[in-house]
């Protein structure tokens, strides 16, 4: 996200042509699942023959390449070679997606799957919490020119190496594996098909927000801030999804009603902190400045509390209070909008995890190969931001070319209340 203004500055390019950036990172997704789904279908699932801690592996080795692959990239000054690096970074990625979601669902209790994929989910968003503040760091403040992506790739590099020296001598529980009768046939169960229009829709919605809040916080109606200052309110919008993971691990655990309560507003005051720190000793923002985000947390604990613990109903119900806040960015000005643009990605916390969730419960042996084509949806990151650059290039200009992802919400509201009902026709 901090790379897409760099790159358009350095290109000279418009909203459309730097959407390309998602376009073949998330491209790959869809390619390499793709092919993961193909190779399935012959009755062969990559994953139950060579272990899910082979194919995390496999993803982080392919990530490191595509790190690796900046370097030339920055030499060579070709915008190709960047799309080309992050494609492959993309293609990394796919595999471990691929491997880790369903090994995170697998090992336990069904019942608590989607408590536990919201408790990974939520330390893959402390990752991208701290992404815009150390990334936009590095390409507006502490390097310029080439240097501003050519060194922290080759750093990021180097520790997706170390994690898979780290993963390679650590023991790992192996999923029990289930022998596939013939092909597998997981387009069969309809509830899988529905979600995967849903993961489209989230991935498609969340990545394009984050994508182009830097540009809407400059405008002169909402802060008219550059990239540098900006980039506190991408990283509260990556934050707002580590937050809200984590109170959703604690909301859809089996902890008691009082013990819940407990640790999300205990959590949900820790993590204010934690963010408030993480801005103030890069930015040196002052405290009252974060009062909203105190609120809005409050708020996302206060509906968290009112709708239960069931991921389907908490999944239509943030879905729809997406919606508000949508609107209300695309036709508001000032603070208040973008405050509401921010706190979307309180509510897109859980989505995915619940998804992601939903969408295999009862797969049994194509669960393997469920798992690749909702990754393979993935693919809504590469065309959903495109979709919406291309609008905010016409007549409505950008904020109103959010009123798009009002579209992907409405959907994910359906899904959430009544699509993810588990069904199965014949194959």
């Amino acid at each position: 996200d901090v790379l897409i203004p760099h790159l358009r500055a350095v290109f000279d390019l418009g909203y459309f042509h730097g959407m390309l950036v998602q376009s073949c990172f998330f491209g790959a997704y869809f390619i390499g699942s793709l092919t993961y789904y193909l190779i399935s279908r012959r009755g062969v699932d990559p994953l139950q023959r060579v272990g899910y801690k082979r194919g995390l592996l496999a993803g982080l080795l392919l990530s490191t390449l595509g790190c690796a692959l900046f370097l030339p990239a920055t030499y060579l000054q070709w915008y190709g070679g960047y799309l080309f690096a992050l494609f492959v970074l993309g293609s990394g990625f796919t595999l471990l997606q691929i491997a880790a979601n369903p090994f995170v669902a697998l090992i336990g209790d069904p019942a608590g799957a989607s408590s536990r994929l919201n408790l990974a989910q939520a330390f893959n968003s402390l990752g991208t919490t701290l992404a815009p503040i150390v990334g936009g760091a590095f390409i507006f403040h502490y390097f310029a020119g080439d240097q501003a992506v050519r060194w922290p790739y080759v750093i990021f590099a180097m520790v997706l190496l170390l994690q898979a020296v780290w993963v390679l001598y650590t023991r790992l529980p192996e999923p029990v594996v289930v022998p596939v009768p013939g092909r597998s046939h997981a387009l069969r169960h309809t509830h899988l098909r529905a979600g995967m229009v849903a993961i489209f829709c989230y991935v498609g919605a969340e990545v394009a927000i984050g994508s182009l809040m830097i540009d809407f916080i400059g405008l002169e109606g909402i802060a008219g801030l550059g990239p540098d200052d900006a980039k506190m309110y991408l990283s509260l919008y990556w934050g707002g999804a580590m937050v809200g993971r984590f109170l959703g691990a604690a909301s859809m655990s089996q902890m008691t009603r009082y013990r819940r309560d407990l640790v999300m507003i205990a959590s949900g005051a820790l993590l204010f902190l934690v963010l408030y720190a993480v801005n103030h000793v890069e930015s040196g923002v002052e405290l009252a400045a974060f009062f909203p985000m105190l609120a809005l947390i409050g708020g996302n604990i206060l509906i968290f509390r009112l709708v239960g613990t069931g991921p389907d109903r908490t999944l239509g119900v943030f879905s729809l209070v997406a919606v508000v806040l949508l609107f209300h960015a695309s036709v508001g000005g000032g603070a208040s909008a973008l405050w509401a643009l921010t706190a979307v990605g309180l509510f897109n916390s859980i989505m995915w995890s619940n998804i992601f969730t939903l969408s295999i419960q009862g797969l049994k042996e194509d669960t393997g190969q469920g798992s690749s084509l909702l990754v393979m949806m993935i693919v809504g990151g590469a065309i959903v931001p495109a979709l919406q650059g291309a609008v905010a290039d016409g007549p409505v200009g950008l904020q109103g070319s959010f009123l798009v992802l009002i579209l992907c919400y409405v959907y994910l509201a359906y899904f959430g209340f009544r699509g993810s009902r588990p069904a199965t026709i014949a194959a």
